[in-house]
């Protein structure tokens, strides 16, 4: 008996051209590569930059989150303590009771 393989298909190559050209850029790369300047970062530089970016984004995040956590709290305790103030000083659960002929 043979074994027969199935013969799967290579993936599409992946081509990108990119189709915004920004004019001004390009003559600034132009001139800086014209005087010699660098533009590129040392790995400590770029290292640097990543972290701080990071952490500002956390802090910011993270203060959005504790907001978002105490106004959630304060809604659950508005609700709460609503249904505990109209269930025991009111007498809204008899008549709905009464309505539905639960009670005499």
């Amino acid at each position: 008996m043979r074994i027969i393989s199935f013969r799967t298909p290579k993936p599409k190559s992946f081509k990108y051209k990119p189709r915004y050209y920004d004019q001004q850029k390009e003559e600034l790369e132009k001139r800086k590569a014209a005087m010699g300047i660098d533009n590129e970062l040392t790995h400590d530089e770029s290292l640097r930059l990543r972290m701080d970016k990071r952490w500002r984004a956390g802090s910011a995040d993270e203060e959005r989150s504790i907001l978002t956590r105490i106004v959630t709290y304060l809604i659950y305790g508005i609700f709460i303590g609503g249904s505990i103030y109209i269930i025991m000083f009111t007498d809204i659960v008899e008549q709905i009771l009464h309505a539905f002929g639960v009670t005499k």
